[in-house]
């Protein structure tokens, strides 16, 4: 079983920065794509940024030009560095990581996608 844990998020001030971290664990062969969704209450979960694992993004028209995922594959480690951060950027940030295949060379075998438990952003005006 693959988990996700997110690290850094917290309270910031408009116009500042965050860097938020996950790390997936488990018995990994493989992880195709990783990245970040938000979530606000009452809305649906929205795609912030992703990374597939040949470097290809896909990125929230909200987070084009100020948002930058990147990954570390050999550390199965995806960040997200948010400069020039809104109010409105205020959310639960979730990691996500799809098309993943545990195991190792010899035995590997697909897995669902998986979610983090999600760390919230604040960000006052």
């Amino acid at each position: 079983q693959v988990q996700l844990v997110e690290s850094g998020g917290g309270l910031v001030q408009a116009g500042g920065s965050l860097r938020l971290s996950c790390t997936a664990s488990g018995s990994i062969f493989r992880i195709g794509v990783m990245g970040w969704y938000r979530q606000t209450p009452g809305n649906q979960r929205e795609l912030v940024a992703t990374m597939a694992i040949g470097g290809g993004t896909d990125y929230a028209d909200s987070a084009a030009g100020r948002f930058a995922v990147s990954r570390d594959v050999p550390k199965n480690t995806v960040y997200l560095q948010m400069d020039f951060l809104k109010p409105e950027d205020t959310a639960v940030y979730y990691c996500y990581a799809d098309r993943v295949y545990g195991g190792e060379i010899g035995v590997v075998y697909p897995l669902q996608d998986v979610w983090g438990p999600g760390t919230l952003v604040t960000v006052s005006s």
